[in-house]
């Protein structure tokens, strides 16, 4: 992606917490966006001067395929609360990898889940002693969708970054901060406020605009 000047961008799941805000933030740049969302008429509130608003499939290979045709990256906030986590979350990692190829489009940047990170070396949050139970089936499922993307070709260049394993803010304003780790938890401080879904949509559109990380899982944090 070196080099190459990002003015189209495609977000996927427009209609969630985390895509709204990504939409917002990619049209706050100038950018044109297309906002991907199952049906348009349930969100007026994401028409904007720059913003397109379309009907599409996430887990559609074709579907992908058709909308990013034309932009220079695409960003992936999809999720779905009718389809078990296990099923969802690979079927749209793979329809993304394939539509991507086919339209061309490299830079894939998407939202991750915190309970996905590494509590300790090798061992993620979910895996850990006393996790719930009741939400590690989610998470596992929504990490699936990182062992596609790992086994994608190289064209590809994705980035899955995760938040942390807490609720997130979503009506705290842009502060533009935040701070990017490894596959870890990030350390925060006990008293930390909740990282702002406002502030997780800058270092997505960051990343897509100008890429620091390349096919991996980065934690994402307060500044």
């Amino acid at each position: 992606m070196s080099g190459v000047t990002v003015r189209r961008i495609a977000v996927f799941g427009a209609g969630g917490r985390a895509g709204r805000w990504a939409v917002a933030e990619a049209a706050r740049r100038g950018h044109e966006v297309t906002a991907v969302v199952r049906s348009p008429a349930k969100y007026p509130e994401l028409t904007a001067d720059g913003v397109t608003v379309v009907a599409g499939d996430v887990t559609d290979r074709a579907s992908v395929t058709a909308l990013t045709a034309g932009h220079d990256a695409v960003i992936s906030a999809a999720g779905s609360y009718d389809v078990p986590a296990d099923e969802f979350f690979p079927a749209a990692a793979r329809s993304l990898a394939a539509g991507l190829a086919d339209s061309g489009v490299r830079r894939l940047v998407a939202v991750g889940i915190g309970t996905a990170l590494e509590a300790a070396p090798g061992v993620p949050l979910h895996d850990t002693e006393g996790f719930p139970p009741e939400h590690r089936g989610f998470s596992i499922g929504h990490a699936a969708e990182l062992t596609v993307w790992q086994q994608a070709p190289e064209a590809l260049d994705w980035v899955v970054l995760a938040p942390p394993p807490t609720f997130l803010d979503a009506d705290g304003e842009r502060t533009g901060r935040y701070r990017t780790g490894g596959t870890g938890l990030l350390e925060l401080p006990a008293d930390a406020p909740l990282f702002r879904y406002a502030d997780l949509a800058v270092a997505l559109v960051d990343e897509a605009e100008a890429p620091r990380h390349h096919r991996a899982l980065v934690a994402v944090a307060h500044g």
